[in-house]
């Protein structure tokens, strides 16, 4: 039976390297899978999924007004589909996780999501929030603080590796704007205004 998959973690905890191997996993059995990455975050170019270890794979883009169950369902009747993959699912809408578990329920296809599950104010992004409350299965992707503790929040930096308190909740970067620490880690680095609470970000970043 399907099931709807929510797999969250801080940054650099391999979300896309477990979607595309999750996707592999198929392939070599047979199977086809849809890829879906948001059409806001084009780091790594337009349509495309990229791990930070050098593995890519081409992806359908979602907006705020993609129909997925529409797109979806169109593909399923022209050659079944026997898995979706999301990436970047933080940026669905409420209606777009809905939709998506209409896939798993109607459609009977898997569908596993990839994403963030708080911005760096600490607050839940809106698709994250409903992957939580809908998902049949959670599961959390793990990295580590530069202290060695699990992370769990995520700091955006400014230019001089400053963090920011306060901002617009989206705002695409990489490793150069945010880094993932814990929550003690992420208070103090708030509180005192000041790069030394993160020092060593670069270090934990590598491990993973």
């Amino acid at each position: 039976m399907a099931q709807l998959y929510f797999y969250y973690s801080a940054m650099n905890a391999g979300k896309s390297t477990a979607l595309l191997q999750s996707s592999y996993n198929y392939h070599e059995r047979g199977m086809r899978t849809l890829i879906y990455t948001a059409e806001i975050d084009n780091r790594f170019g337009a349509g495309r999924v990229s791990s930070r270890i050098g593995l890519s794979s081409p992806a359908k883009l979602f907006n705020n007004s993609t129909l997925l169950y529409d797109e979806i369902n169109a593909e399923h009747q022209m050659e079944p589909v026997h898995c979706v993959l999301v990436d970047e699912c933080q940026f669905l809408t409420r209606d777009q996780v809905k939709t998506l578990s209409d896939v798993v329920d109607d459609l009977d296809i898997p569908v596993l999501c990839y994403g963030l599950r708080t911005d760096f104010r600490g607050e839940l992004f809106t698709g994250s929030q409903y992957l939580l409350a809908w998902s049949d299965k959670l599961v959390e992707l793990k990295t580590i603080c530069h202290c060695g503790r699990k992370a769990s929040m995520v700091l955006r930096l400014d230019e001089t590796g400053m963090p920011f308190k306060e901002g617009a909740q989206v705002e695409i970067g990489g490793n150069e704007r945010y880094v993932s620490v814990c929550r003690k880690h992420y208070y103090e680095a708030l509180a005192s205004g000041s790069p030394h609470a993160i020092y060593g970000r670069h270090h934990a970043a590598e491990n993973f």
